[in-house]
């Protein structure tokens, strides 16, 4: 069923991308408003052969390792602190709320002013994007504890501790990490719009070079290396998640 699941997702691209081909050349439309995918592919192919591409695609990565480990750490532990003090979520969940609400992109002048061009701006931009999924899936999973497993815990005298080693967190742990999956591909939206800004290299910083030189080939070009780098980590941490699971459970 999968492989046959693949087949037609696969037919899907193929029709929509030999649609969207033989229309621009039927309407002779300006590659600088809409290129044929040909002419993208042919931008992308030269841009990475010639080794342009690549100190953009490694900086944009750096951000993004940097920011979900940051990200994910907080939300992790946070999540953890939340869902085991009702006082502590009652009090400061609405300001992680506060977070999420206040446009990133407004923030970005102001990480710059505060933390200086280059990496750090982004990664903080980047962690600062993704850390929510993670932290409300966890604080959801530390609530949602079979009642029995909490009841039998409390039968054995387990301990504060122990109760949340041994059984909050193991329980929880399939929420968290689908979390965590949402977090990753958040982090890669993140790390862009950080660029868009504050940044001389990177993916986002491209785009933004190629749109003051009208240069529409190569932002599309620059959004197909994205999106490839994009799904692919999920897809990789998909596969890691399912066989981690199987291996605790």
């Amino acid at each position: 069923m999968k492989s046959k699941s693949y087949f037609w997702t696969l037919v899907v691209g193929v029709v929509f991308l030999t649609t969207w081909e033989v229309l621009v050349r039927a309407l002779g439309t300006s590659e600088l408003v809409m290129p044929a995918p040909s002419r993208v592919a042919d931008v992308l192919w030269k841009s990475l052969v010639n080794g342009y591409l690549w100190p953009h695609i490694w900086q944009t990565l750096v951000e993004v390792f940097w920011g979900i480990v940051l990200g994910g750490l907080i939300g992790c532990v946070g999540g953890i602190v939340l869902g085991e003090s009702k006082h502590l979520r009652s009090l400061l969940m609405p300001y992680v709320v506060l977070s999420q609400v206040i446009p990133k992109l407004a923030l970005a002048p102001l990480f710059i002013v505060w933390f200086g061009f280059g990496v750090l701006p982004t990664v903080v931009m980047t962690a600062l994007i993704c850390f929510f999924p993670l932290l409300e899936n966890t604080v959801t999973s530390m609530q949602q504890v079979d009642p029995q497993k909490l009841e039998l815990f409390k039968m054995l005298r387990a301990n504060r501790w122990q109760t949340l080693w041994r059984l909050k967190i193991p329980s929880g742990m399939p929420n968290i990490l689908a979390g965590f999956r949402v977090a990753l591909v958040l982090a890669w939206v993140g790390a862009v719009v950080g660029e868009f800004i504050g940044s001389s290299k990177g993916l986002g910083a491209l785009i933004i070079a190629a749109q003051g030189s009208m240069d529409t080939p190569l932002m599309f070009a620059v959004l197909v290396v994205i999106t490839f780098l994009g799904i692919s980590s999920y897809w990789i941490f998909q596969t890691f998640e399912r066989r981690f699971l199987q291996s605790q459970f």
